[in-house]
Formats: C-alpha cells, sequence, structure tokens
C-alpha cells in the first residue's frame, strides 16, 4: 500500500521548506536536549544528496477514511485554507478562522491566519509535532496566543519549523479571531483516550518527516533499543497522512518508566521538582486556567518543558514551571511524560 510521508511538509511553503531542510543538517542537537520530541532527521551520511522538497500535490485520487463517506484529494485534505473536516459531527460549528483562516494581503501563507483545524484537527486533539488544544481553558489559550504574538514564546529549536509559522499565525490574528478559537476549542471536551503507551526495551524503526516518528514499513521494517527516548508514531502512517482526526498514536517508553515517573510526578523526587498535581490537579486534568496534562502527548510536553528550562519559552505561567524543570534531566523528562501520557483523560470510569 502506497505510504505519503511527506505531506506533513506540504503544509509549508516551498521556500520555507527549502531553508528548513537545509538548516537541518547545518545546526548540531544542543547537549542535553531531548531530540526525540523534536523529530530533527538525522545528518545525512558524506556524499548523501539532500532530499528533494515535495510539490504541491495535482494527484485527483479521492482518498475516504473509516466512518465517513466523505472524499477529498490530497491537495484538499492538505489546503491550509480549507483543510478536509472528515467528521463534522464530531465537533461544533467551527468559527472561520478554525475552519478556513485568513489570508493577509501583501503576505504569504506562512505568514498569513492559516485554518487552525490544518495541524490541530477540527476537534483540536493535534498531532505530535504541534500541540493538543481541545479543552485548554479560555484564559490560558488567549495567554499563549498573546505570547507567541510579543515573541515571549518560541522555541528553542531553530530547525522546529512549524514553530516559527505558529509564532506568524498568532500575530496575523485579531484579538477577536483568538478569541473565536480559544471559546471554540475550550468548548471540546477531551474524553476519550488518544495515547497508546507501551514500555519496551526496543521500538520499532522509524522515519522523521516534518516532526514526526513514522513507523517503518516493508524491507526497511525493524527494531532498535529504544535508550532513553519516547518514540511517538501514528497508529497508522496512511491515515495520519489523510489528516485523521480519529487515528490515535502509539508512545513507546522505556521498561519501568512509567512507575519512576509516578514517583516525580506525585512527590517532586524530593525535592527535584515539584508534584505536578499542586497546579495541574490531583488527576493531573486541569485545575483553573492551569491546563490538563494526563494523556497529552509527550513529545509535545517535552518540548515545552525544554523550551522554558531554555528561557524561550517565557510569560506568566512559563515563569511559573522555571524552578519545576529546572533540575530535571532527559531520564528525567522520558519518566514524567511516561507516566503522565499514561493517566487517564477523564475522571470517568467510562474514558
Amino acid at each position: 500500500m502506497r505510504r505519503f510521508f511527506g505531506f506533513g511538509v506540504l503544509a509549508l511553503a516551498p521556500f520555507a521548506i527549502v531553508a528548513v531542510l537545509g538548516a537541518q543538517y547545518a545546526q548540531p542537537t544542543p547537549p542535553g536536549q531531548p531530540a526525540w520530541a523534536y523529530g530533527i532527521p538525522p545528518a545525512p551520511q558524506p556524499g548523501a544528496v539532500m532530499p528533494t522538497p515535495p510539490a504541491e500535490s495535482k494527484d485527483p485520487t479521492l482518498h475516504t477514511l473509516p466512518g465517513t463517506d466523505r472524499t477529498f484529494t490530497q491537495a484538499q485534505i492538505s489546503n491550509p485554507f480549507g483543510p478536509a473536516d472528515w467528521y463534522p459531527n464530531d465537533h461544533p460549528p467551527m468559527p472561520d478562522i478554525v475552519s478556513k483562516g485568513r489570508r493577509v494581503p501583501g503576505k504569504t501563507a506562512n505568514e498569513s491566519a492559516r485554518a487552525c483545524g490544518l495541524c490541530h484537527y477540527p476537534n483540536g486533539k493535534g498531532r505530535s509535532e504541534n500541540s493538543s488544544v481541545s479543552g485548554l481553558p479560555v484564559s490560558y489559550f488567549i495567554q499563549q496566543m498573546n505570547e507567541f504574538k510579543n515573541d515571549s514564546r518560541k522555541s528553542s529549536e531553530p530547525r522546529k519549523a512549524n514553530a516559527i509559522v505558529m509564532v506568524n499565525i498568532a500575530k496575523a490574528m485579531t484579538e477577536q479571531e483568538i478569541k473565536e478559537a480559544a471559546e471554540y476549542f475550550a468548548a471540546i471536551k477531551w474524553t476519550t483516550p488518544y495515547i497508546r503507551v507501551v514500555e519496551t526495551n526496543t521500538v520499532p524503526k522509524t522515519r522523521v518527516t516534518a516532526g514526526v516518528h513514522h513507523v517503518l514499513e516493508g524491507a526497511a521494517a525493524g527494531t532498535e533499543p529504544i535508550g532513553q527516548r519516547i518514540i511517538e508514531a501514528p497508529e497508522h502512517n496512511e491515515r495520519f497522512d489523510h489528516r485523521d482526526p480519529r487515528d490515535g498514536w502509539v508512545a513507546y517508553v522505556p521498561v519501568g518508566s512509567i512507575k519512576k515517573g509516578e514517583a516525580l510526578v506525585k512527590t517532586g523526587g524530593n525535592g527535584k521538582t515539584v508534584a505536578c498535581g499542586a497546579c495541574h490537579g490531583p488527576d493531573l486534568l486541569g485545575l483553573g486556567p492551569v491546563p490538563a496534562i494526563a494523556g497529552r502527548s509527550p513529545s509535545m510536553l517535552a518540548r515545552q518543558m525544554w523550551d522554558m528550562k531554555q528561557g524561550t519559552r517565557r510569560g506568566l505561567w512559563a515563569d511559573l514551571m522555571k524552578p519545576v524543570v529546572h533540575n530535571l534531566t532527559n531520564e528525567d523528562l522520558v519518566n514524567i511524560l511516561a507516566y503522565t501520557a499514561s493517566r487517564p483523560v477523564s475522571s470517568s470510569s467510562t474514558n
């Protein structure tokens, strides 16, 4: 069956793809960084040819997904100003900024307000290379968007292309659009599991494309030691390529990491950090304006914690997190996030 590993990149304009592909191989990974969370491809072997950026798909093939009679071409699926909505009955009516975005006259697609639903999906659950936004408190959502706007929230990894695009999107959005998006996603309660956590000593070999680990198939398939990493990958490559918001993720974590993480999360590790429940709630399902972290992408949370530690993510809530992350190592992040990703996403017994 055909696989489309490049379509995550198609949301970026061609000039941005070229720049990012070059930058990815030009800079070393900073010491201590949880590189597994950023999804930066490894440097090519000497003499290897740098990959050619994919052209925009003009394939007229109509694609389908389970549980819907809707069909879309790949260009429609990846349209930054009106992406496919596979399951319109799964969510409330979307405001225009979520469903269509808004082109800014005189600006490129990457400098305009692209549809929130493209990357974060209409249900707000998002993907490992970006963020989950459904169920976020309205005030927290607005605060984060304003911090993107005023350059208080940036990635510490200059090769993280979509983080740069997110800053541009926030700057292009009006206050009203931010409010509408915040209220829309806050109304979508996260009550169903999305991350399947698997403890293992070996992990399937993956290919990194556009910040995402894809499990290799066919002759390239195999396994390798997991080490001190979390490898988060789509459950199904092709459904991911077609931006299926119902298809979840599997997070491979080291054996024993969930138990180690539980100790750090619940007690703070004898002063190494702060018990997460103090702010995020006893079940890690959020508390007041503080967001939930149970069952969310470990890759996304690792990036945010590392960025806070590096000082590139600043602002109201980030400053409160600085003493929390100050002493944490990459191994600590792996253990903490293995545990948080494994937690139920609802206090109900029927989640």
